[in-house]
């Protein structure tokens, strides 16, 4: 587990989503459209500094824009349509488990999302899978236009609830998203799935183990 400094001072418990909370599908529909010349990691590297990507997320061109330049940027034998059809279902559904976990946290801590999401995936995310209720706070890129991993997204998050960097506690499976936010001063560890959440989150002693 890779945090900074002592987890004492932790008041908020910041989660992405995809990946974290939400499984995802797709990933191997775009490596197989690549001809799988790339590995996963490499593709969700591209993809968090895709300039289409970034400006779907952060609500700046609509989704045939956003189509039209992944396709372009990634060099995709696909029509604009096939993809958003493929795109629309990548968050297959929550990990079994996960309203249950987030319902065990101690209120105590402030929990918040930070995600990047688009118009196509937060919908179902927020109200579909029943996400939103279970968090205090949601920070979603295409809705406040600062997106993961530039430095302000997170900033934002610790402007708009008045905390420290180091009272943030930030799971993302993502390195490039965890090393921004350590080098903010946050407290950050790399979960891949609610197993991995659920265990960090004993191992810090935020979570009973037994229960």
């Amino acid at each position: 587990m890779n945090t900074s400094s002592s987890t004492t001072d932790i008041r908020v418990l910041l989660f992405d989503v995809g990946g974290v909370l939400v499984e995802l599908g797709g990933v191997e529909i775009i490596l197989e459209w690549l001809g799988n010349r790339i590995s996963a990691e490499e593709l969700w590297r591209r993809w968090l500094l895709s300039v289409p990507v970034r400006q779907f997320e952060t609500g700046q061109i609509d989704a045939p824009e956003f189509a039209a330049g992944v396709i372009s940027e990634f060099g995709l034998a696909v029509d604009p349509q096939r993809f958003l059809d493929s795109f629309i279902g990548w968050p297959t559904g929550l990990y079994p488990g996960t309203l249950e976990m987030l319902a065990r946290i101690p209120r105590r801590y402030q929990r918040a999302l930070l995600s990047n999401s688009n118009p196509l995936h937060w919908p179902r995310v927020l109200d579909e899978m029943g996400l939103g209720v279970a968090f205090d706070n949601h920070f979603v890129s295409h809705l406040t236009g600062r997106i993961k991993p530039d430095r302000g997204a997170y900033e934002h998050v610790l402007e708009s609830l008045g905390c420290r960097p180091a009272q943030v506690l930030f799971f993302d499976d993502n390195l490039l998203n965890i090393e921004a936010a350590q080098r903010l001063g946050m407290h950050a560890v790399r979960v891949r799935g609610l197993v991995e959440a659920r265990q960090a989150l004993i191992d810090l002693g935020i979570l009973d183990g037994d229960a």
